[in-house]
């Protein structure tokens, strides 16, 4: 039943690929089972992604690259547009810029922002959240949004600003398994040069101050420099480009960033809420 669903729902790459595959795995004189043991798969996989009842998974892609790929480059470069298709509509155009982006600049709360969750907490997230959704749907989602860190290791690389609420890191999401692989993986992140992670405490409107009042918050620098805000209120989208908006929101940023704990002070409060430092 799922299988055909999907047939009848695939998109215009799924369809593109599972043509290529079907393509290029007849031309070098290989049956389905031949080229899944090639790829480390089933017969059946192969089958599914050829007739669209399985869509092809981001590992499965690399290994058509190598088995059939010849050098076209066909199968690496689908994976980005496979991604993308899975992402919700708001987010897709979004998803594109962040991948290009020469600097990102990022407010996250009351949850870890999405580009540095675990696999997880993001399923954990996701699965909890509403409307419910399939556990097919989930783990897409899941695949989609932990593929977003290869930006972390791009040439040349991203340099990227993470001021982090300390209510995220205070809300249990998952077990305490899932929250401590959260909070190692947000202190391995803090250790890339690339990477600046700052924490909001909870404290700051002590000091009569709390520019996080009205959430999360990103900021991008495109390749030609332009810079862009994105807001995602609810299931909605808001992608900016108007100066005069932009100028505000990144003066705002730039409060919460300094109301926020050094970059030291902040891993060390990561890694004490993961229980690594005493």
């Amino acid at each position: 039943m799922a299988g055909q669903e999907n047939k009848e729902k695939a998109t215009p790459t799924a369809q593109l690929v599972a043509h290529m595959t079907r393509t290029l795995r007849k031309q070098k004189g290989l049956t389905q089972e031949q080229l899944g043991e090639m790829c480390g798969f089933s017969g059946a996989a192969i089958s599914g992604v050829e007739t669209c009842a399985q869509p092809a998974s981001d590992q499965m892609l690399v290994k058509l690259e190598e088995a059939i790929g010849d050098g076209m480059g066909f199968f690496q470069e689908s994976r980005l547009y496979l991604r993308i298709e899975k992402y919700p509509v708001q987010f897709k155009e979004y998803a594109l810029l962040e991948r290009a982006a020469l600097n990102l600049h990022l407010f996250a709360t009351p949850v870890v922002h999405g580009l540095f969750q675990t696999e997880e907490y993001a399923r954990a997230l996701i699965a909890g959240g509403f409307p419910i959704l399939t556990e097919e749907r989930v783990e897409e989602l899941v695949d989609a949004r932990v593929a977003r860190r290869e930006v972390f290791d791009r040439e040349p690389p991203t340099l990227i600003e993470l001021v982090l609420d300390e209510a995220a890191l205070l809300r249990p999401i998952g077990d305490q398994a899932v929250m401590r692989g959260q909070l190692r993986f947000l202190a391995e992140c803090a250790r890339r040069r690339n990477v600046t992670i700052q924490v909001l405490p909870l404290d700051c409107a002590l000091h009569g101050e709390y520019a996080g009042n009205q959430g999360q918050l990103n900021v991008l620098e495109t390749q030609e420099h332009e810079h862009l805000v994105y807001l995602e209120p609810q299931d909605e989208s808001l992608l900016i480009s108007d100066p005069a908006k932009v100028s505000t929101y990144m003066q705002r940023y730039a409060r919460i960033r300094g109301q926020a704990l050094a970059p030291r002070e902040s891993l060390g409060l990561i890694e004490r809420l993961a229980g690594d430092q005493q």
